[in-house]
């Protein structure tokens, strides 16, 4: 399915538009005959993985069908500071009106993924995954989570209904982790998988014995992971976590954990710098 073909971000796209132009454009419909017709390059100003071109082609076809949007970096491609990702025709004032919206998720997008992109490289040659949190903008969770994948990364779990993660206030809720792994076995469907968030050895010995499919290895330096890895002996998946976008990725998946989840791929990610221009014909 299409990322733009989902129902929530229609919803999303229109709620952007309305946010930003519901109003009207006041700028453009003082200074813009309605008949003129723009021509634009979308300019790369920095080295990065491009994503998000298809959102851009649905902000314009929301406002106007008729606008074209010709694209020459394929989605999830590099591009390189002074490329023209992508060209843009049509009516001049629905171009700038849609300008900004269009921008915003591109270069946020693009950001996600290029970040994305520098992580799986770095484990590169070992066999840890890159994969994100649901520490995304609210709102934003396809866009954000698609574009970790654009980058090379994979998901973790979308929302609450995915999977159980059964982290430290869970435990301390349940009282204790046999407790919260015993009735999650017995009252979540088969099908998914459990997770439990370990800070310690003693922590992770017992959500071994308790049946855990996953573990997480909280804020643990690489040593302490070593030795979780060690002790796991494949009987789960490892998962490090905690401020693992500060940490060298090689080291840490040179511990042998299975996946790397990273929060800030999403939540403080920095917007890629991308520019759209237009040209005279």
């Amino acid at each position: 399915m299409k990322i733009t073909s989902i129902p929530s971000v229609q919803t999303l796209l229109r709620t952007a538009l309305e946010e930003d132009a519901g109003g009207g454009d006041i700028t453009t419909m003082s200074t813009i005959s309605a008949d003129a017709i723009a021509h634009g390059r979308y300019i790369a100003k920095e080295d990065g993985i491009l994503c998000g071109m298809d959102i851009v082609r649905t902000v314009f076809d929301l406002l106007d069908q008729d606008i074209a949007l010709q694209v020459h970096v394929p989605e999830g491609s590099c591009f390189h500071a002074g490329d023209i990702l992508a060209e843009v025709s049509g009516n001049a004032r629905t171009v700038l009106t849609g300008e900004r919206v269009g921008l915003n998720l591109l270069q946020h997008m693009s950001g996600i993924a290029t970040a994305t992109a520098k992580a799986v490289q770095s484990v590169n040659g070992y066999k840890a995954r890159i994969t994100d949190t649901r520490k995304t903008t609210p709102g934003l969770r396809h866009l954000e989570k698609y574009a970790v994948r654009c980058g090379g990364g994979v998901n973790h779990r979308f929302n609450l209904s995915d999977g159980v993660l059964i982290k430290d206030n869970h435990i301390i809720a349940a009282g204790g982790i046999q407790k919260a792994v015993a009735a999650a076995k017995a009252s979540a469907p088969h099908t998914l998988k459990i997770e439990v968030e370990v800070e310690n050895m003693d922590m992770l010995r017992e959500a071994l014995d308790a049946g855990a499919d996953i573990i997480m290895l909280d804020n643990m330096t690489c040593e302490e992971m070593q030795q979780a890895v060690a002790i796991v002996d494949g009987r789960a998946l490892t998962e490090a976590s905690g401020n693992m976008g500060e940490k060298d990725l090689a080291q840490v998946a040179k511990t042998g954990v299975d996946l790397i989840s990273i929060g800030a791929l999403t939540h403080s990610v920095r917007a890629m710098d991308i520019s759209l221009k237009f040209k005279l014909v």
